[in-house]
């Protein structure tokens, strides 16, 4: 029995250590994702698209921080940030300054790069997320395999152990046969006229009796 413990207690422990890696995998990956949507809502909006506004997640929560122009600029931000599928809230570290004049056409390559940045973060959480997709499942049928064994184990030693006990029983029937021969060979030599006076002791193994002690003649 505590043998199937450890090999159950294994495959849980296997199961849960994969498991924890590949969602602590899944949460990056998700986090990168979102940024990357951010990142592109706030490049493609009209308003806020001119302004060099960062973005980081962790844990599906959004931070902002950056210079904007007016209120109005910063609510457009953070309500963009906050309609973006996967975004849980959002942290507002983003400062008012009316003499920020925002980006200028010099930093159009700036922006190229963030567009590009944000693709290249999408497409690469697409391909960890289809990783870790395969790696769950060679996770899960390592899992699998390795509890089929521990249950084939189990059944094998309740086998063993039924066997054991069924053979106790048919010992402990054949000794009560015995006694049982023994018993009544005893009673009819007490009965017996000839030799009921007589010590003679009666053993009995198997369905075979041994009589030994003394007698006064062959008859």
């Amino acid at each position: 029995m505590f043998k199937r413990m450890s090999i159950l207690i294994c495959v849980a422990a296997f199961a849960l250590t994969t498991g924890g890696y590949a969602y602590a995998q899944g949460d990056a990956v998700a986090d990168a994702a979102t940024t990357a949507a951010v990142k592109t809502k706030l490049l493609g909006d009209t308003k806020v698209g001119g302004l060099a506004i960062d973005v980081d997640t962790k844990d599906n929560v959004v931070t902002l921080t950056g210079k904007v122009r007016n209120a109005a600029e910063k609510t457009e931000a953070v309500r963009l940030a906050r309609t973006t599928t996967g975004v849980k809230s959002v942290v507002d570290k983003l400062v008012i300054d009316p003499t920020y004049k925002g980006t200028t056409d010099k930093d159009d390559k700036a922006k190229a790069e963030a567009k590009e940045e944000a693709k290249e973060a999408k497409g690469t959480a697409g391909r960890t997320a289809e990783k870790n997709k395969v790696e769950n499942k060679e996770a899960k049928a390592e899992g699998k395999k390795e509890s089929k064994e521990a249950t084939a184990k189990t059944k094998e030693v309740s086998k063993d152990a039924g066997q054991a006990t069924k053979n106790a029983a048919v010992k402990t029937k054949d000794v009560t046969a015995d006694a049982s021969i023994t018993s009544a060979v005893k009673t009819k030599f007490l009965g017996d006229p000839m030799v009921g006076g007589l010590k003679i002791d009666v053993d009995t193994k198997d369905n075979v009796v041994t009589l030994t002690g003394t007698v006064k003649s062959a008859a």
